[in-house]
């Protein structure tokens, strides 16, 4: 899966330039995109809740294959459709790919509370090792061949996750529905119940906003300082890559400090990384501000879903973990709005301020809402 969020989101400024588009197109069409996942994500969790509804495995399955005549569809016709087919089809992969993010969540947290032994921070290290390989091998591809080889990569990456969801050892808990009824009614009513989670979020939106314009936006970075697309695959990797220590040794930290401070600690990581790529001046000093990644993203994507499972009743924790992820897509429609048009407006340069501002403002806010948990 993130192998192919790192194609379809990460390279699609590198693959949408080469075909015309401006900064600002592209921003609003990653924006449209997450919008339109966002609004289909809460129907279709509520939808997978029921009893009768299909199992998550087969609701993932669906999405995958849609997604595939999406992509499919974007590369057959790279050289002959026209700018609004090229929107719409590559507007709807990215809607489809942010749409399986909480249903890839989901698969795992319900294959842990179903009893099997499944690591949450061993798994999403992985996910990062192979989002780094990804990023390095597009780099060199784009470099070589050019962008086309994106949706080509895309498709091989959508079909090999297919495989891998299809034997994915998962039966659907007829139970949970039932279980989770005596939770909270509604988003007022969840929010009412934990006004201190409503303010951690609000904090987290903006974080991930400074996370998704550095990363949305990489290709354009990379250029102001001097490189290209392969400039850009290489500081990905080399962000990836720091993510692994923190991720895989995840249970060693809760041992030594609780989520609360790991989870208000990832903050100030944000803050240094946006600061950092806004004062590289060339190649070496933008990749320097990368190993940030160490203690920001990596950082914050377990120590949440620790942090949330902790603060929350148990009929309310896959809620918290869906609101919490629900963070990540605002973030990306916020960066996706502005992103683009601050760098065609006022450069790359007033954008990475933006970005800093925004992690910071974001850190202080987790800082001052977030509890201590009742669990680690």
């Amino acid at each position: 899966y993130w192998m192919g969020y790192a194609a379809l989101m990460w390279y699609a400024s590198v693959y949408l330039l080469e075909k015309d588009f401006t900064n600002t197109q592209i921003g609003l069409l990653t924006a449209v995109g997450c919008i339109v996942s966002a609004v289909l994500q809460p129907a279709l969790a509520s939808y997978a809740d029921r009893p009768e509804s299909p199992s998550v495995r087969t609701m993932l399955l669906g999405a995958n294959l849609i997604q595939l005549v999406f992509i499919i569809s974007l590369a057959a016709t790279a050289e002959s459709s026209s700018m609004v087919v090229r929107t719409l089809l590559y507007g709807a992969s990215i809607t489809m790919l942010m749409l399986m993010i909480p249903f890839v969540n989901s698969l795992g947290m319900e294959t842990i509370r179903q009893g099997e032994e499944l690591d949450y921070g061993i798994g999403r290290g992985m996910g990062s090792v192979a989002y780094a390989i990804a990023s390095w091998l597009l780099g060199r591809l784009t470099a070589s061949f050019g962008a086309d080889m994106i949706p080509i990569w895309a498709i091989a990456l959508t079909i090999l996750f297919l495989a891998c969801v299809f034997r994915f050892p998962f039966k659907k808990d007829g139970k949970k529905a039932e279980k989770e009824e005596t939770g909270a009614a509604g988003p007022v009513d969840f929010l009412k119940r934990y006004p201190s989670f409503a303010v951690v979020l609000l904090g987290c939106i903006l974080i991930f906003m400074s996370h998704s314009l550095i990363n949305s936006f990489n290709y354009q970075i990379a250029m102001a300082k001097g490189g290209g697309s392969g400039e850009m695959g290489n500081a990905m990797t080399i962000s990836a890559v720091s993510e692994l220590p923190t991720m895989f040794l995840f249970g060693y930290l809760l041992k030594k400090k609780s989520s609360v401070f790991w989870f208000r600690l990832s903050g100030l990581f944000f803050v240094l990384k946006s600061i950092g790529t806004f004062l590289a001046f060339n190649i070496p000093t933008y990749y320097a501000a990368q190993p940030f990644q160490m203690f920001g993203w990596a950082l914050i994507n377990v120590a949440c879903v620790y942090y949330v499972d902790g603060i929350m009743e148990p009929q309310d924790s896959i809620k918290g973990q869906a609101y919490m992820a629900m963070t990540i897509t605002a973030g990306n429609v916020m960066s996706s709005l502005f992103g683009g048009w601050l760098i065609d407006a006022a450069g790359v340069g007033a954008m990475l301020i933006c970005a800093s501002l925004a992690a910071f403002i974001g850190w202080l806010i987790v800082c001052l809402g977030s509890k201590e948990a009742k669990t680690a």
